[in-house]
């Protein structure tokens, strides 16, 4: 359980949430919503203990589980089926029985019987917390978030982010946590997956709180829905599922509209006559009274929402180049005895839109690094051609500096750019005033995606390389970004779970991994975006 009092959240000078008070008991699903810069993650994070409150008090009970948007936990000499398993204590006790079955089979007499007194111990200690039938518990979790064995047997070093993502949710949907905090968890999921997800949740016991943008999502299992306003202080929170809260919410606003404008009209003919009033000494009394009137009519107004704000993003030009500026060829990857893929070869054209497909794990991500040197292939070269400028997007937002400012970063990604004309591109992405001296850090996702974006398109790159650029995104800024890559006119090579980005770019080309297959796009191939 979850008890919020009095809560309230500073960022620098900035307060972003006060007088908070609410809270989550089993059976309470709730889904936190509002804009990219709202604080949604912000406050995740406070309540999951990661950061502490500027006021207030969080009282917790019992197991909070949290997955953060981009999780950096667990050892990464690890196993993923450890670390799984360990959300439970079971994942270094089955390591260790493994451990004390092979010391059994030893020839040394000493060492055997050592091993067979251990593996006693082990197997009491797994039995009390569940044993097996917990273990293939674990299993079947796994199993519906697409992590098939071979990917639970390897080290959490050799997992992509993606990959890293799900097994961190597996551990907490394992964990048997009374509340559980998941902050964008269906990033990185196939179709199939999110429908098991939805599923999970509506029958989960406990209490939830869930940032997403998956509108079939908080559709089906929220009860409650908390909004959070980037131009306000306060959380409404509506105690009803999605769509009532959506009638309500649109009724609440226009309530708020005619009262402001009912209380406007008043306070106006009453200044307006204090005025009259005030050029009399005789009535400057009533004129007084007046103003004090029009006052206290606007001040006990509910403030009315502003408009949100919109990224409102274009790719200049891109910097001139050769027919093909980017070529790749006998491209081969592999971590230690698994290969992810091999002789692959790719040449990006002037202008060309290709989009890559295939699997969790397929090499999606891994190839991408390669194109983008920031990895190098085990076979196989990447040729620049002629005036090759590369923006690289990557998924994980590892092209931004945390340590550094939002304004550092912008001019990082763009040596000849001035800081005014840092701050101006800025200001189109939603970074104002004190926003540019904040450290990149401390922003959510979707505020990170917005930084990657805006240093991409200072950089003038006349090649993209986008690994799902829409992940975090709100519909109002994803739309924008999404127009915005239908009129670049350099190339692209895409890797995204969302139809409509690949709709969007229209591409000419699909390549398939981890085969390596290249194809002419089709109507076909788009059934298996959201599929992959």
């Amino acid at each position: 359980m979850l008890a919020v009092h009095d809560l309230e959240i500073r960022v620098g000078a900035r307060v972003l949430m006060q007088d908070v008070n609410f809270r989550v008991s089993d059976g309470d699903k709730i889904g936190l919503v509002g804009r990219n810069g709202a604080g949604k993650t912000t406050l995740t994070k406070t309540l999951a203990g990661e950061t502490l409150p500027t006021g207030g008090r969080i009282d917790r009970t019992g197991e909070i589980g949290y997955l953060p948007q981009d999780p950096r936990s667990g050892d990464p000499e690890e196993l993923a089926r450890t670390r799984i398993l360990n959300a439970r204590g079971l994942g270094s006790l089955v390591q260790g029985m493994h451990e004390a079955t092979l010391a059994m089979a030893s020839e040394d007499t000493a060492v055997s019987e050592a091993g067979m007194k251990k593996y006693g111990t082990l197997t009491d200690q797994f039995q009390a917390l569940g044993g097996y039938a917990a273990e293939a518990e674990a299993a079947s979790i796994a199993s519906n978030l697409n992590l098939p064995d071979r990917i639970l047997e390897q080290p959490l070093k050799t997992l992509s982010g993606g990959q890293r993502r799900r097994i961190e949710l597996a551990r907490i949907l394992f964990s048997d946590a009374g509340t559980m905090i998941l902050d964008e968890p269906t990033n990185h999921l196939d179709a199939d997956s999110i429908v098991w997800l939805r599923d999970f949740l509506k029958n989960y016991k406990g209490g939830f709180i869930v940032i997403t943008h998956d509108v079939e999502l908080v559709g089906e299992t929220v009860n409650r829905v908390f909004y959070l306003d980037a131009n306000r202080t306060v959380i409404d929170i509506y105690n009803m599922g999605w769509k009532h809260y959506q009638r309500q919410r649109a009724a609440d606003e226009e309530r708020r509209k005619k009262e402001r404008s009912n209380a406007e009209k008043k306070a106006g003919v009453l200044q307006m006559q204090a005025a009259k009033f005030g050029a009399k000494a005789s009535k400057a009394a009533a004129a007084h009274q007046m103003v004090a009137r029009a006052e206290k009519l606007l001040s006990g107004l509910e403030e009315v929402r502003a408009v949100d704000r919109v990224a409102k993003l274009r790719f200049p030009t891109p910097a001139p180049c050769g027919r093909t500026p980017l070529q790749a060829s006998d491209l081969s990857k592999s971590y230690g005895s698994l290969e992810i893929f091999t002789a692959v070869d790719l040449a990006i054209d002037r202008g060309s839109k290709v989009v890559i497909i295939g699997l969790n794990g397929a090499g999606k991500t891994t190839l991408l690094r390669i194109l983008g040197g920031v990895d190098q292939p085990d076979t196989g070269q990447v040729e620049p051609g002629h005036g090759l400028r590369v923006g690289y997007f990557a998924q994980e937002h590892e092209t931004i500096d945390v340590k550094a400012t939002v304004l550092q970063n912008m001019v990082s990604s763009s040596p000849s750019l001035t800081e005014t004309e840092a701050r101006k591109v800025l200001g189109s992405f939603l970074f104002t005033g004190d926003d540019s001296h904040k450290l990149a850090g401390v922003l959510s996702g979707g505020e990170k995606t917005r930084l990657a974006l805006a240093m991409i398109v200072v950089s003038g790159a006349n090649v993209l390389l986008l690994d799902e650029p829409t992940n975090n995104l709100d519909p109002a800024s994803r739309a924008e970004i999404l127009d915005a890559l239908a009129h670049f006119e350099g190339a692209v090579v895409l890797v995204s779970h969302d139809p409509g980005a690949v709709e969007a770019l229209n591409p000419e080309r699909v390549l398939i991994l981890p085969d390596g297959v290249e194809d002419h796009w089709n109507a076909e191939y788009a059934d298996l975006i959201a599929l992959a």
